[in-house]
């Protein structure tokens, strides 16, 4: 069956589409475009929470080895790419769009696995071609074209193959995904916060017309329990079934989250955008397939 563990599964769907709504929300209804601030305000409570979690026992997390952490870094320098040059690109797109440059990573992956390690099928780069051609033919039918909205959403895309080739290359040998994670939240409250003044983001906030709203600040506080919540599922998900498994309980939480966002967010559609977008569904449902075959 592609979908088991339907509690834990159903579970991750949930929060996948209240953590991007509610981002969404946060970036393009309130309009709140400070991504050192926003992106380290969740980093933050989601490393303070996953803390609690470990010396409460809930969670166990393992950073033992200076070496392991310090090679991890450059993974963690990465995700701080995926984060801010994510929120900069939902900020200006539609949720659908952004989902389809989102999921021509794999062009990336695929790439590496194809010509550094000579172990992609047919199939899989047929489907991987799908992704590709639906992320190029987007931006030129896209009746809401924000040429910063897919540079960001391009840099996003790059950072994201790059962590998961990175992934693939590096050979951990106690550093489970909890560990990685924590380190991940560590290094980007750091590097974030650092980064807000030179930005400009920091006073720049100060003007923020909602700033003393009370939608303003519950938003943000749902923003990063949400957040932490959905990583946690995540890992919980990826550790109780195969590959092929979380790749369809990924899918299905993206395609649920794709079709309710027009209902929530304005976005304007054509034909063509439509296609690109049901072309960019049909790459990622064979990729499921494969992870599911091994074919």
């Amino acid at each position: 069956m592609y979908l088991k563990r339907p509690a834990g599964g159903l579970a991750f769907c949930l929060f996948y589409l209240a953590s991007c709504f509610t981002n969404k929300y946060v970036l393009s209804v309130l309009k709140f475009t400070y991504p050192t601030l926003f992106q380290g305000w969740q980093t933050l409570v989601g490393g303070l929470l996953l803390h609690v979690s470990w010396k409460l026992g809930w969670v166990e997390i393992n950073l033992c080895s200076r070496s392991e952490i310090l090679s991890w870094l450059p993974a963690s320098v990465l995700f701080v790419g995926i984060i801010y040059a994510g929120s900069r690109a939902l900020s200006r797109l539609p949720i659908p769009v952004f989902l389809t440059v989102h999921n021509a990573a794999e062009v990336i992956t695929c790439g590496f696995q194809k010509f550094v390690q000579k172990e992609t099928s047919r199939l899989k780069v047929c489907s991987v071609l799908f992704l590709l051609v639906a992320a190029v033919c987007l931006p030129l039918c896209d009746t809401q074209f924000d040429p910063n909205g897919y540079l960001w959403a391009l840099i996003h895309l790059i950072c994201v193959g790059a962590y998961k080739v990175f992934h693939k290359l590096w050979k951990p040998s106690s550093l489970s995904d909890l560990d990685q994670q924590y380190i991940n939240y560590v290094f980007s409250v750091v590097l974030l916060a650092s980064a807000s003044h030179p930005a400009g983001d920091l006073f720049s906030a100060l003007d923020f017309p909602f700033l003393y709203f009370y939608r303003f600040h519950s938003s943000c506080c749902a923003s990063g329990l949400l957040g932490f919540f959905l990583m946690l599922h995540t890992v919980k998900l990826k550790s109780s079934t195969t590959s092929g498994q979380y790749a369809a309980w990924s899918f299905l939480a993206k395609v649920i989250t794709a079709s309710l966002s027009p209902f929530f967010f304005v976005m304007t559609a054509n034909v063509l955008t439509i296609s690109c977008l049901v072309i960019s569904g049909v790459g990622e449902a064979l990729l499921v397939y494969t992870e599911r075959t091994g074919t």
